[in-house]
C-alpha cells in the first residue's frame, strides 16, 4: 500500500480520510511500495474522478420541445452518487436546472400534457414519488409509503400513476423469549432465514417482502395495491383507456427456482382482476402498449436453459393473440423498447460488437440504424450501458459516450441529422490529455477472430517501450467497448498499455459465440487472451520483461486461471473473483440461477466438472506474485472466494496480499473512494514487480 505521506501528496483532505478508514490490507510481506507517483495536473489523476458528471434517464416532453434527464455526480464530502433534475430544449438552449434541493432524484417522467414532471427522490425513511410543475417550481409529494416506490408510469389522462413497491409478507417469529428486566442488555435476537434467495449484492440481508403492483392519484392520496400474495411483479404499462394495467410477474408456484420464468399478465385496475397474456416457459417481461392501444410489446425468449439466450422482441394484440417475434433478423439481446408515435415501428437498443446501437424495427422485422455509441453512464470500466428516448416527432435522445467521455446528451432526428445537446465535461477534460484508443483483430490459433482495444497512455511514443496491463471484463456475459472507463484512463496516465478483449464468452457477436462458454466457462478464453498478449507485443512498444494482469468478477475468474497456466505475467490482481466454484454455487446471492444455467448438475453430482473449472485446482502451479482484492459485503463473488485462493497463495509460500474493500459490495465503483482505492492498489503492487530498464 502506498504510504500516507505519499497518498497525501497525491491526493487530499476528505479524500485522504475515506482512502484509509476503507481498505484494509492483509498480508506478512512487506507491502507494495512504488516510487513517488507523480499525476501529471494535464491528465487524469485519481482526484478527477470526484468531478466526473454524466447524463442518465432522459426523457422528452410531449410536445417533442423539451428533454428532461438527470444530471449524475459524485459528492466529495458523502463519498456519494447524486443526481439532479435538468431539462434542455431539443436545440440547445434553455439548458437550466428545474430543482436544487433535491439531490438524490431518479426516474423522471413528463405528463401526458406535458405540465408536470414526475420523479422519486430519497426522503429520510423512505424515497416518494414527487410531481413537479416546472413552469411554476411548485412540487408536490404524491405518496407517503413506507417503502421506496420504483417504475413509476403516469395513466393516459395524467391523473393517476402507477408503481411498484415491496410489501413485507408476514413473517412469524419461531421461537417466543422470554421477558427481559427492565435496563437489561440482551445480545441481539437471532435472525431466522427460511427463504432459498436470502440475500443479494448491493441490497444485503432481504427483508421479507414482495414486490407489488400500485395506483395512486397523481395529486396525491391514498396508494392501492393491485396485486397480492408471495410474488413479485416488474415494469407497468397502461392500457390506451387506462382501464387495464399490463405487467410481468412470477406468478408461478415454483417460481423461486425458475428464475427466468416470467409472464405479461393484464390487471384490471377497477377489479384488480388477473389475467395472463403469455404462457410459456421463459421471461417474458417490459411490457409496451402502443400509442394506438392496439398492440403489446414485450421482451423474453423461450429458455432453453443455456447460458446465454438473447432477450428478443415481440408483439401482439393487447388482448395477447396474435403474438409473434419479430426480431428474427437481429441475434443480439434487446436492452430496451419504445415505440414509435405512429404505432407502425418500434426503436431498440443493441450491443454489437461492442457497439451499443439505437435502431429502428419495423413491424416485420426490418432493422434500420439510427445511432451508435450509447452509453456512458457506467464510470470504472468500459462495459454497455446507456438509455434514450423517443420523441412524438420521432426524434431520438440518448446518453452518448465515447473513449475520451461519459454519457452527454445527444440526439438524432427523424431526418438523420445529429447534434449532441449537453457536454458535461469539458471544464475538467477539455485540456487534459487522455488515453487514446485503438481497435484490433485477434486471429486465434482455432481461426476465431477476436475483438479487443489498446488503450495507449497520454503522449504514446511507439519509439518506446511500455509496461503492458491486460485488463479481463466480467459477467462473464458481457462486453466491453470503446467507451470511456476511469479505471482504464488512470492505468494508462500512470503509463501502462491497457489492452482488454472480448473472448470467447462476451456479448454482442450472437448466441453462438457466447455460448462457446456454456458449461464450460473459463473455456478457451485463456488463449483468447494470450493471443491478444501476443498480438500487441508483436508491435514492438510493449516490453515482454513488463506485462501485468488483472480484472474483475469474471475477470478475476480468468486472471487466476490464466496465472495458473502460465508464469509470462510480473504480477496479477485478482479482483473479486469466483475462486472455487463449489462454494460460490452454494454461497452467492443467487444460487438457483448459478446452478441451473451455469452447470450441467449440482455440485454435489458433478464435483468433478465444478473443480475442474475452478481456479482453486490449478493454484499448485502458479508462480506469480499476486494481490486479492474483494469488497467485505460483496454477496455475488463473497469474499470467501478471495480468502481461500490467498491462504493457498501463502500455504504454497507465494508473495500475496488480501485487500479488503470496506463496506464495498460487487460494484466497488458505487463510491468513487473505492473505484480510488482499487486503482491505487492495483498500480501500488504491479510497480513493486514492474523492473524499469
Amino acid at each position: 500500500m502506498p504510504k500516507d505521506h505519499h497518498l497525501a501528496k497525491v491526493i487530499s483532505g476528505v479524500f485522504v480520510a475515506l482512502l484509509q478508514t476503507g481498505p484494509v490490507v492483509a498480508s506478512e510481506a512487506s507491502q507494495p511500495s512504488s516510487p513517488k507517483r507523480e499525476w501529471p495536473s494535464n491528465q487524469l489523476t485519481p482526484k478527477d474522478i470526484f468531478e466526473l458528471e454524466w447524463v442518465a434517464s432522459p426523457h422528452f416532453a410531449p410536445n417533442g420541445k423539451q428533454i428532461v434527464y438527470l444530471r449524475r455526480s459524485f459528492d466529495i464530502m458523502t463519498d456519494r452518487a447524486k443526481a439532479r433534475l435538468w431539462v434542455v430544449a431539443t436545440d440547445g438552449s434553455n439548458h437550466r436546472p428545474l430543482l436544487s434541493d433535491f439531490e438524490q432524484v431518479s426516474s423522471p417522467r413528463w405528463s401526458p400534457s406535458g405540465d408536470r414532471i414526475l420523479f422519486i427522490s430519497k426522503t429520510k425513511k423512505a424515497a416518494q414519488l414527487f410531481v413537479l410543475w416546472p413552469e411554476t417550481g411548485h412540487k408536490l409529494a404524491v405518496t407517503h409509503v413506507p417503502n421506496s416506490p420504483s417504475q413509476p408510469v403516469w395513466s393516459p389522462d395524467g391523473q393517476y400513476i402507477a408503481f411498484t413497491m415491496p410489501v413485507e409478507s408476514p413473517n412469524k417469529p419461531m421461537i417466543t423469549m422470554p421477558k427481559k428486566p427492565k435496563g437489561a442488555t440482551w445480545a441481539p435476537s437471532a435472525k431466522v432465514i427460511n427463504r432459498t434467495v436470502y440475500r443479494a449484492d448491493g441490497r444485503g440481508y432481504l427483508p421479507h417482502s414482495f414486490t407489488h403492483l400500485f395506483v395512486v392519484p397523481a395529486y396525491g392520496g391514498t396508494a392501492r395495491q393491485l396485486t397480492s400474495g408471495d410474488f413479485n411483479h416488474g415494469q407497468p404499462s397502461w392500457s390506451k383507456d387506462g382501464k387495464k394495467i399490463y405487467i410481468s410477474g412470477q406468478r408461478q408456484k415454483n417460481w423461486v427456482f425458475e428464475p427466468r420464468n416470467q409472464e405479461i399478465f393484464e390487471i384490471n385496475v377497477s377489479s384488480g382482476k388477473l389475467r395472463s397474456i403469455t404462457k410459456r416457459f421463459g421471461p417474458d417481461n417490459s411490457p409496451k402498449v402502443s400509442p394506438n392501444g392496439k398492440y403489446l410489446a414485450f421482451l423474453g425468449f423461450d429458455d432453453k436453459m443455456l447460458g446465454f439466450q438473447p432477450s428478443e422482441l415481440y408483439i401482439s394484440d393487447t388482448s395477447g393473440k396474435n403474438q409473434r417475434r419479430i426480431s428474427q433478423n437481429l441475434d443480439r439481446t434487446i436492452d430496451d423498447v419504445q415505440w414509435a408515435s405512429d404505432s407502425n415501428s418500434l426503436y431498440i437498443q443493441y450491443t454489437d460488437h461492442g457497439v451499443t446501437k439505437l435502431a429502428n424495427i419495423s413491424m416485420s422485422g426490418k432493422i434500420h440504424n439510427i445511432a451508435n455509441h450509447v452509453g456512458g453512464t457506467t464510470l470504472g470500466r468500459p462495459y454497455s450501458s446507456g438509455a434514450f428516448t423517443v420523441s412524438t416527432k420521432k426524434d431520438v435522445a440518448f446518453t452518448q459516450t465515447s473513449p475520451t467521455r461519459p454519457a452527454s446528451l445527444a440526439i438524432v432526428r427523424k431526418n438523420g441529422k445529429s447534434k449532441t445537446l449537453v457536454r458535461l465535461n469539458e471544464d475538467l477534460l477539455g485540456h487534459k490529455q487522455l488515453a487514446s484508443l485503438e481497435e484490433m483483430e485477434i486471429k486465434t490459433i482455432d481461426g476465431e477472430v477476436i475483438q479487443g482495444w489498446i488503450a495507449k497512455p497520454p503522449q504514446f511514443d511507439d519509439a518506446k517501450k511500455y509496461p503492458l496491463i491486460l485488463e479481463i471484463h466480467g459477467g462473464p456475459f458481457a462486453n466491453y467497448g470503446p467507451r470511456f472507463a476511469a479505471e482504464i484512463q488512470l492505468y494508462a496516465s500512470a503509463g501502462f498499455v491497457v489492452l482488454y478483449i472480448n473472448p470467447r464468452g462476451s456479448t454482442s457477436y450472437g448466441s453462438t459465440f457466447s455460448n462457446h462458454i456454456h458449461h464450460a466457462y473459463p473455456g478457451e478464453d485463456y488463449g483468447d487472451l494470450m493471443a491478444a498478449v501476443d498480438e500487441v507485443i508483436s508491435r514492438d512498444y510493449i516490453d515482454e520483461n513488463r506485462l501485468f494482469i488483472t480484472g474483475g468478477s469474471g475477470g478475476g475468474t480468468l486472471t487466476a486461471w490464466v496465472i495458473g497456466k502460465t508464469a509470462r505475467f510480473k504480477a496479477a490482481v485478482v479482483a473479486k473473483p469466483v475462486i472455487n466454484w463449489i462454494s460460490f454455487a452454494l454461497y452467492a446471492d443467487y444460487t438457483p440461477f448459478f446452478t441451473q444455467y451455469w452447470f450441467p448438475g449440482m455440485p454435489w453430482e458433478r464435483p468433478d466438472h465444478y473443480f475442474q473449472r475452478s481456479p482453486l485446482s490449478s493454484v499448485g502451479n502458479v508462480k506469480t506474485p499476486t494481490m486479492l482484492l474483494t469488497g467485505e459485503v460483496d454477496y455475488r463473488t463473497p469474499i470467501a472466494e478471495s480468502e481461500q485462493y490467498y491462504q493457498a497463495l501463502k500455504l504454497r509460500k507465494i508473495d500475496a496480499s488480501l485487500v479488503r474493500i470496506g463496506g464495498a459490495s460487487h460494484n466497488i465503483g458505487a463510491r468513487p473512494s473505492h473505484l480510488i482505492a482499487k486503482v491505487l492498489h492495483i498500480l501500488a503492487w504491479f510497480d513493486k514487480y514492474d523492473k524499469q530498464p
